[in-house]
């Protein structure tokens, strides 16, 4: 499977979203230095598509988590805007993303607080970014018309 795969939206929903995801997990040691695959994440854009990412530890803490990895892979094919997110933890659960996560997706576009997270398995339930940065502190420039 490619890291970029274009379709619908309304063909993505949260289970699709976590099985591509969990494809991409496969904790593996790169180097002395490096493991990667510990965690991954999936992203479904506002245009249908999704991107994958995994995680990349370093000794030096200059690593990636597996949403920026994603991230990355879609600002790269031209896209800012995201439906939906799904991070897969190596046991299978799913988790929520870091700090430093949230504060990168509520910069990549206006309404990034409305991106749907997936909480459980159990129902396929979500929060909004939002929810998760309450009074986040960059609304003024978007409402300013600054990009």
């Amino acid at each position: 499977m490619e890291n970029h795969m274009t379709t619908t939206t309304f063909d993505i929903d949260f289970k699709n979203l976590l099985n591509m995801a969990k494809e991409k997990l496969n904790p593996r040691k790169v180097s002395h230095f490096i493991e990667a695959g510990g965690v991954a994440s999936a992203i479904l854009t506002d245009q249908g598509n999704v991107y994958v990412g995994v995680c990349i530890d370093t000794a030096c803490t200059l690593g990636m988590c597996a949403e920026r990895n994603a991230i990355a892979n879609m600002i790269t094919h031209g896209e800012s805007k995201i439906d939906k997110l799904v991070c897969v933890m190596s046991d299978g659960s799913v988790g929520s993303p870091c700090g430093v996560c949230r504060e990168y997706l509520m910069q990549l576009h206006k309404d990034s607080g409305e991106i749907k997270i997936l909480t459980s398995i159990d129902g396929f339930t979500f929060i909004k970014l939002k929810d998760l940065i309450p009074d986040w502190w960059g609304h003024k420039y978007f409402e300013s018309g600054e990009t």
